[in-house]
């Protein structure tokens, strides 16, 4: 069984700052890229930020040099540092993680159950 589980959201006021965090549990033989998404209300789920095992990161355009992505591999966890929240940045945050379990030959993305991240004054 591999699990992947969010935490940190929250209600901030514009300017604010969060950090998220999701860790990644289970029989994992050996965990890759991992990644946030997000999904405002009658929007589809957008990439937001990933990086890879070694560190590499992609960010979307919007929120380049205002949200940080991180990873803990000791910890198997990936942050997200949100700095200078907007109101358009408000959504339902997503992890995601591509794992290859103790039982499997092959990697298979995991995702978490999200966690709703909502900037207004």
């Amino acid at each position: 069984q591999v699990q992947v589980v969010e935490s940190g959201g929250g209600l901030v006021q514009p300017g604010g700052s969060l950090r998220l965090s999701c860790a990644a549990s289970g029989s994992i033989f050996k965990l890759n890229a991992m990644g946030w998404y997000r999904q405002a209300p009658g929007k589809e789920r957008e990439l937001v930020a990933t990086i890879t095992s070694t560190g590499s990161t992609k960010y979307q355009d919007s929120v380049k040099g205002r949200l940080t992505i991180s990873r803990d591999n000791g910890k198997k966890t990936v942050y997200l540092q949100m700095n200078s929240l907007k109101p358009e940045d408000t959504a339902v945050y997503y992890c995601t993680a591509n794992i290859q379990s103790s039982w499997s030959y092959k990697p298979s993305d995991y995702w978490g159950q999200g966690t709703q991240v909502t900037v207004s004054s």
